[in-house]
């Protein structure tokens, strides 16, 4: 039996760069100043319309970097923090940063957590990281958790962001407590659903509706599995053996339910890794109104949150999934700076060399898309180095993405008007 994805991910270590800590959210639908924007702008990765994703690609393609030693140009770390509001909040994309925010419908939970996670791994820019910080905390509802927008009711994904942004910033998110005392992970895990529902909805988590009742949502699982570990987008690769998932135990008690974030990120992997058996490695779209099929967006976010808790036998499946649909994932990424970093961020987070897949450098075309990088002298690889990495299975562009759209974050929001592109 040819080895798994996990095993040679772990032989491909070596010639990883150390990367820090980030977690997995994802990133809601967002609006820009109203401003035109164009397709193009200095520092800015991607040549698509920036107006809903400029922030948010930005800022994983930064953090897709540090996870690869590659250091970013100034011109980059520059646009992304030029892009911060007075406030310390961030919009999706401010074609105009000489004018002023509204911070009642421009600024975002999602753009805001993200770009502080991005600016942390770019260094250098710890003012505008405490004012990004200072936003969330100044806009945490009293559940614990936060929304699309200031004063929107709390959603596991733009949660899980900030739990993410919090844990980037080297603080701890359980100490990011509302001022009835609620913690981030209090409203985390009021949104999975426990063994009062059917036994293969178990450990799911759900996003509420226009009239808040929870419906079981896939996105909102792969967010927040990655958010309970105290992870953001970027994850050190997993170390040691694999470490099997773990269902919920039910038993005869009907409501059970995970009542802490580790108990809930292992229930919520162990959904994820049965839904990935059922589908045979991928899973489906979870944006309504859009035709039911494989999402390699979501199918990447889930191999992410996976090897971030070290269920490295379990993201094989959706892994080993993109690698069998090689042309058409390649066609998803192509060019597109959101998906190729959430590939690269996926990849390194399974132990495997984003240099090397199949032949395929994805580090290089990401780097193609945005300002000219110059790599770290650590990342260079020796002869050696390289023929260990030969060794490594050559999974091609793998896993991806955030919501709203194309950058691979996928988010499912019925109440969020756009998706994020990448």
């Amino acid at each position: 039996m040819a080895p798994s994805f996990a095993v040679h991910a772990r032989r491909g270590a070596a010639a990883l760069a150390t990367a820090a800590v980030l977690s997995a959210a994802v990133a809601p639908a967002a609006f820009a100043d109203g401003s035109p924007s164009p397709a193009t702008a200095p520092g800015l990765y991607g040549k698509k319309d920036p107006q809903f994703d400029g922030v948010f690609r930005q800022s994983l393609a930064l953090l897709a970097q540090k996870a690869t030693n590659v250091a970013p140009p100034k011109q980059a770390t520059d646009w992304l923090a030029g892009q911060q509001c007075a406030d310390g909040g961030f919009a999706a994309y401010r074609a105009d940063t000489a004018k002023a925010c509204d911070p009642k419908a421009g600024e975002f939970t999602d753009q805001t957590a993200l770009a502080v996670q991005g600016l942390v791994a770019a260094g250098g820019h710890g003012d505008a990281v405490k004012k990004g910080l200072d936003w969330l905390k100044a806009h945490q509802n009293e559940d614990g958790g936060w929304g699309m927008t200031p004063g929107s009711p709390s959603d596991p994904n733009s949660t899980s962001t900030a739990i993410g942004a919090y844990a980037a910033a080297g603080q701890d998110p359980a100490k990011a407590t509302a001022k009835g005392g609620k913690t981030p992970y209090d409203a985390l895990i009021g949104f999975q659903l426990g063994c009062d529902q059917k036994e293969d909805e178990r450990g799911v988590f759900a996003y509420p509706d226009q009239k808040g009742k929870l419906a079981p949502n896939d996105l909102a699982t792969t967010a927040a599995a990655l958010a309970a570990l105290g992870k953001g987008y970027l994850v050190a690769p997993a170390k040691g053996g694999d470490m099997p998932v773990k269902p919920l135990e039910c038993a005869d008690d009907e409501s059970a339910k995970p009542k802490d974030a580790p108990s809930a990120g292992a229930a919520a992997a162990a959904y994820l890794a049965a839904k990935l058996d059922a589908n045979g490695g991928f899973l489906r779209t979870s944006m309504p109104g859009t035709a039911e099929g494989p999402d390699a967006g979501l199918t990447t976010d889930a191999a992410l949150s996976l090897a971030a808790g070290g269920h490295l036998g379990a993201a094989d499946k959706p892994l080993k999934w993109l690698h069998a649909e090689t042309n058409e994932t390649a066609d998803w990424a192509k060019g597109d700076p959101g998906r190729l970093s959430k590939l690269v961020l996926a990849v390194h987070a399974a132990g495997a060399n984003p240099r090397d897949f199949a032949g395929v450098d994805l580090v290089q075309q990401l780097t193609a898309t945005g300002p000219k990088a110059e790599a770290s002298p650590s990342s260079t690889e020796t002869k050696d180095e390289k023929k260990k990495d030969d060794d490594t299975i050559g999974i091609w562009w793998i896993v991806g993405i955030f919501f709203v759209a194309s950058v691979g974050v996928g988010f499912l929001i019925s109440g969020r008007n756009k998706k994020q592109q990448l």
